[in-house]
């Protein structure tokens, strides 16, 4: 089970993030989100191990500005939080890493995904909302058992300590990795420590039982 820590912008919280053995670290570049990152010289790239995914977060952005990020800052992988095409992700497939982002409601059709599913590495599924995540809210999990793809998926949208656990009582097959945000902050942009300790040991703890089991 991989662990994305997503919307983080300040150098020092980021190493103590990489500290914890964080599989993704998430760079949010839409910049209305509160987690905006202006300039990633700010966060301390460099200094993240080669074992992280430096993922940067994009809403509908150029290609172009997507290419440049990641010439310039070594980004390893891309999320897609808008509504890029599977061309669009296609485009940089063989780059990166590319995770194409999904609100998902009650009424989501997976089937819409199946476009992409040669597109992407990977799909996320987020609480649908109008800001494109960061929401702290959860959806109904059980909705993942009409998802049929190949496509490896992680989980995001309000997970937190108090519902980690219950990712035990997820089976299906594609389930790849979780992505800890808003839950696990003292303030926009700044992640609790202490709280993503408690929440790599649940992980961890859920991977292991499924490793016996």
């Amino acid at each position: 089970m991989k662990i994305k820590v997503c919307g983080l912008r300040d150098a020092e919280n980021i190493k103590a993030v990489a500290a914890l053995g964080s599989d993704y670290i998430g760079l949010i570049r839409y910049d209305l989100s509160p987690r905006y990152v202006n300039n990633l010289d700010d966060a301390g790239l460099n200094d993240i191990p080669e074992t992280i995914l430096k993922t940067g977060v994009f809403v509908n952005e150029s290609a172009e500005k997507i290419q440049q990020l990641i010439d310039e800052y070594g980004l390893n992988a891309i999320q897609l939080h808008g509504n890029e095409s599977a061309d669009f992700a296609a485009a940089f497939k063989n780059k990166v890493v590319v995770l194409k982002a999904f609100g998902v409601g009650e009424s989501f059709d997976f089937k819409q995904l199946e476009n992409y599913a040669g597109s992407v590495d990977f799909f996320l599924f987020d609480t649908k909302t109008a800001a494109h995540g960061g929401s702290g809210q959860s959806f109904n999990w059980d909705i993942l058992n009409d998802y049929h793809l190949d496509v490896p998926f992680f989980l995001s949208g309000g997970l937190s300590i108090d519902n980690l656990h219950e990712i035990a009582s997820i089976k299906h097959p594609q389930f790849y990795g979780v992505d800890l945000n808003s839950r696990f902050e003292t303030s926009p942009g700044m992640k609790d420590i202490e709280k993503l300790k408690k929440a790599f040991a649940i992980v961890k703890q859920y991977t292991t039982n499924e490793i016996r089991s």
